[in-house]
Formats: structure tokens, sequence, C-alpha cells
């Protein structure tokens, strides 16, 4: 939890806007930790929160058109690489260890979702390729997700969620620059 001493929080019989589940987590934290910074804390657990949903969606999405969130994980990462990688390519991107990544490549090809095919580069390699099959699947359930986004953040307009990306990229940005970034 984010304390700073500088900011007040707004009691709920101040407030004109709706409150979230949030709004009530501050309420309660707040006297215990006199120092917390309520926007900061308000901020963090909302995109907390956002994420785990997020997460939960993705994962039933998943789900629901036959997939394990790892296979889905990998056709994700394939197709955005255009459809086509090799395995260390695949590796480096799922941050994962060479025996992982094999055991995913096996499954994906006996479902039909991948192919291995010689690599163009160096025929003792060989390349990943994402079948029509799995492409379809990968984008079954990743519409899943595409709606719920489009949903919870439809509720913007569109200069809202160009402030709210720049916003967020700031963030991360300071996220990314430090050493465990």
């Amino acid at each position: 939890m984010a304390e700073h001493p500088s900011e007040q929080h707004t009691p709920p019989h101040d407030r004109t806007e709706p409150r979230d589940w949030t709004d009530g987590h501050v309420d309660r934290w707040q006297p215990v930790l006199p120092d917390l910074d309520p926007v900061i804390e308000a901020s963090v657990t909302r995109m907390w929160r956002l994420t785990r949903h997020l997460g939960r969606v993705r994962e039933q999405g998943v789900a629901d058109y036959g997939l394990h969130k790892h296979e889905f994980d990998t056709l994700h990462v394939l197709a955005g690489r255009g459809g086509h990688a090799a395995p260390s390519d695949l590796r480096a991107d799922l941050n994962l260890a060479p025996a992982s990544v094999t055991g995913r490549l096996e499954t994906l090809e006996r479902r039909g979702f991948v192919l291995r095919t010689p690599s163009t580069e160096d025929r003792r390699k060989v390349d990943i390729v994402l079948t029509e099959a799995g492409r379809a699947a990968w984008r079954k359930a990743l519409d899943v997700v595409g709606r719920e986004e489009q949903r919870l953040l439809g509720v913007l307009s569109e200069e809202e969620r160009r402030t709210l990306a720049d916003l967020l990229r700031k963030v991360m940005l300071a996220q990314e620059t430090t050493p465990e970034g």
C-alpha cells in the first residue's frame, strides 16, 4: 500500500460520483494507515483488480475454446510474430526453458495448431508455423478477451482512452527502468 502524508482522502459523504469497491477499501485502510496516499492506493488497487478480472476472463475464454492458458500464450506469441518463428524466439518471448517450449510445441503440433518445418535459414533447425486451425482457435479465444476489454474501456471517450494509455505508459516506463523491471 502506498503511503503519502500530503494527500487527504475525501470522505464518502463529500463525493458525488458513484463509488466502487476500491473506494470502500481505501476508506477501511485510511484510519489504519493515516499516511496512506489514497490516490495511489486507489489507482494501484484498481489496476490490480482490473488485471485479475481480465485474467479470469481470458482463462475462461481460453477454456471455452478448448485451450489451456499455456497453449493460448504460445499461439498468441506465434501469431504476434507473423505466424512463424524459431523455437528459440518463442522460448525468449515466453521466458521459458527450452524443454518447456518443446513440450508445448509437441502438444500444439499433435492438436494440429502448429507445424514444424525446416528452417529456410539453417536446415539444421526448424521453424514453427501457425496453422489455420491454430489461428482460428487463437482468434476465437482472443475475441472473448477483446469484447470484455471493449466493454470496460468503452465507457471512456477516445480522448480518455488515449490519456489513460499515455499515463499507463509513463508508469510502465518508470517500472521498466528499474533493475527489477
